[in-house]
């Protein structure tokens, strides 16, 4: 049976984009919803035409890609391959939209043809960024209430308000850990939220990574002694300097060390190490002798807002973000990160940064 007819209906009836470019960058043909939503025309009124002047593709940071390496016909038809999900804006500046595509190549009759599938995702767009907007106001106007409780608690626990007793010393002690907890989660969600909306910056330069260690290490030393668990630095003196974002590499440390921590019993180590790995990028790691990750957690350590299902995740609290950003952090400055566990011996986090 020709199933022809149906394709065809779909085709023309579907609210989502859909058009052929030739190798001539001509639009060969397209659907209604193409015609009318792209260009606000008639069909015949398209066909024919140069893809350039009226599909005007661009990247989400609006960059015309007519005429350069990254045009998505000339991609495809050099490579032969399809690009899935990609994210264009396409059509002329009174009618463009948001489009997540499909774009694949098409042999016919010894010429190659590029069809475009189109989703329209303005509307998702627009409202992702209602919410960043708002995720980032409210993260604001959080962080400034809350840095001001933990400068005042600090005071106090300093003594500049008058003499306190071990008990006072002891629930302002537990007050200060709350507040440092809400800032730190605060200041998570705002760079994930910029890193949504493409404001995330980095600020590189030369490093001495023995020296930041031990910043952070000393930073650490009240939780390692809490929960028990040793902090060692296998640093040589001869260590290259690195060329990173200090604050960020300090904050991927933070994130790693307190992770093991969590996960590492009473008399366990959490061990900082840095080698070289290869000619361009020294690979820096955070080893402890813990629980280790569950066979069921592994694929999901990364995952935004995950939790383990570990016993000790729900006494020590989180909300998912650390390992997410962490990753963030290390492909924005061009490492890689990943991980080594064995269930009740321990877990290794491996993240690579450059040379300086």
């Amino acid at each position: 049976m020709n199933n022809y007819w149906l394709l065809k209906d779909v085709f023309t009836n579907t609210p989502n984009v859909v058009l052929a470019v030739d190798e001539h960058f001509r639009i060969f043909d397209l659907n209604p919803a193409a015609a009318a939503t792209l260009f606000d025309l008639a069909p015949e009124e398209v066909i024919g035409k140069s893809c350039r002047q009226l599909m005007q593709c661009r990247n989400m940071n609006r960059t015309l890609l007519c005429g350069t390496s990254h045009c998505p016909v000339s991609n495809v038809i050099q490579q032969k391959q399809a690009l899935a999900q990609e994210e264009l804006i396409l059509g002329l500046p009174e009618s463009q939209g948001e489009f997540s595509c499909s774009i694949t190549p098409v042999e016919h009759e010894q010429s190659t043809y590029v069809v475009f599938a189109g989703r329209d995702i303005s509307g998702i767009k627009m409202a992702n960024r209602v919410q960043a907007n708002f995720v980032s106001m409210v993260s604001h106007e959080l962080r400034t209430p809350l840095n001001s409780v933990q400068g005042f608690v600090d005071l106090l626990l300093q003594g500049y308000m008058g003499p306190l007793n071990e008990e006072q010393q002891k629930y302002l002690g537990y007050v200060l850990d709350g507040v440092q907890q809400l800032v730190s989660s605060v200041e998570d969600i705002l760079l994930l939220t910029r890193s949504d909306s493409g404001q995330f910056e980095l600020k590189p330069e030369k490093v001495d990574f023995a020296c930041l260690s031990k910043q952070v290490v000393t930073s650490m030393q009240p939780q390692a002694r809490k929960t028990e668990v040793k902090i060692i630095e296998d640093i040589q003196e001869s260590a290259p300097l690195i060329f990173v974002d200090p604050q960020r590499i300090k904050q991927v440390l933070n994130n790693l060390i307190m992770n093991a921590l969590k996960f590492t019993p009473q008399g366990g180590t959490v061990t900082i190490c840095i080698r070289r790995y290869n000619e361009r990028f020294a690979v820096i790691s955070v080893s402890d002798s813990g629980y280790g990750i569950s066979i069921e957690d592994r694929p999901h350590v990364f995952e935004r807002f995950y939790q383990s299902n570990h016993n000790q995740q729900s006494k020590m609290g989180g909300y998912g973000l650390g390992l997410s950003i962490v990753k963030l952090i290390i492909e924005q400055q061009g490492g890689e990160i990943r991980f080594e566990s064995v269930t009740g011996k321990g877990t290794t986090f491996f993240f690579t940064v450059p040379f300086a």
